[in-house]
């Protein structure tokens, strides 16, 4: 493996060593974020509708309008891969008429958890990412750090496929249309509603799918380098590449010579950017960086809002606009 540009073995083991160190830092830094509650209570009048985490629970509060009560279980600020439901959180699904969840091993608890659920519930729990053509990450390239990584003892194993379907507006798509199928279903005296709300979603959703295609079918790379492996369906759909620091998930450790050798491939193949993402430490994206000579940038795997983004009016869409912009000013 060549290191050419690095500089001399010291330099290169710090890097290493400022690397783990950082890892570290985001483990501690994600665990203590699970104390927070979640958003929502039961509502007596309304169908409740339990989500597990932000953009499921932002699609269903629009399709479902005033005819239903959405609880989402992830608390503003919170990144998925490590939240674990509290006692409440059973408590008040057990008495809501959906229970939606992304599935594809996002949210490893969820067995567990519908076990728990009480046994008078009527509560039904739907998969929304069922009928998207899932990536397992074992087929995808050889640059993702720890691909496959097996997360078993922590409680938190995503196995080998990639659980980031609603990254891309084209597997959002689908995870909206699954959703309006399940509150049809659940609450057909308001499916009149739910069907011309979701009409306006999908026209929003094909907007913006259209706008990736149109956008990133003419920049001049296709490469791109991220902290955390979640990319993998809008890369596949709109034809980038990524190369990512960490794995499946954002506290995936990565290995010392995953880093050197992004290192070199930022550098010979002209990188300009690595970007990061605001729910977990940017640390390791910035060591990279500099040590490469290049930028940061955010892009956002849409798994939540910060408090800044709720009280400023973002949502999934704000969201995957900027993502768009800075994709193509990195990829030009």
């Amino acid at each position: 493996m060549t290191t050419g540009f690095i500089g001399s073995a010291k330099r290169t083991r710090t890097l290493l060593t400022i690397a783990i160190v950082t890892v570290v830092m985001m483990i501690v830094s994600a665990c203590g974020n699970n104390t927070n509650s979640s958003q929502g209570q039961i509502s007596e009048d309304k169908f409740n509708v339990v989500t597990s985490f932000y953009p499921i629970y932002e699609f269903t509060k629009t399709i479902g309008g005033d005819d239903v009560n959405v609880i989402n279980l992830l608390p503003t600020g919170v990144e998925p891969h490590d939240w674990t439901p509290r006692s409440q959180d059973i408590v008040n699904t057990s008495k809501a008429g959906l229970f939606l969840y992304n599935g594809a091993g996002l949210e490893a608890w969820v067995p567990n958890f519908l076990k728990g659920l009480n046994k008078d519930s009527n509560v039904k729990a739907v998969e929304v990412s069922h009928g998207i053509n899932l990536i397992d990450s074992d087929g995808e390239s050889e640059d993702h750090a720890h691909e496959g990584e097996d997360h078993a003892d922590d409680g938190h194993n995503h196995g080998s496929v990639d659980p980031h379907t609603w990254v891309s507006p084209k597997s959002a798509l689908v995870m909206a249309e699954n959703i309006k199928n399940s509150l049809v279903e659940a609450d057909p005296e308001h499916k009149a509603g739910y069907e011309e709300r979701y009409n306006g979603l999908k026209q929003q959703l094909d907007e913006l799918d259209a706008k990736f295609t149109e956008q990133l079918s003419s920049v001049s790379k296709n490469e791109i380098v991220v902290s955390h492996q979640a990319f993998g369906y809008l890369t596949r759909d709109y034809g980038l590449t990524q190369h990512s620091i960490m794995g499946l998930s954002p506290d995936a450790e990565p290995r010392g010579q995953d880093i050197v050798k992004l290192a070199n491939l930022v550098k010979e193949e002209g990188i300009r950017y690595i970007f990061f993402e605001e729910l977990v430490s940017d640390k390791l994206a910035k060591t990279l960086a500099s040590e490469a000579g290049v930028e940061t940038m955010v892009l956002n795997p849409v798994e939540g809002l910060t408090e800044e983004q709720l009280q400023n009016g973002e949502n999934y869409f704000t969201l995957m606009e900027k993502n768009l912009q800075n994709l193509v000013t990195a990829l030009q």
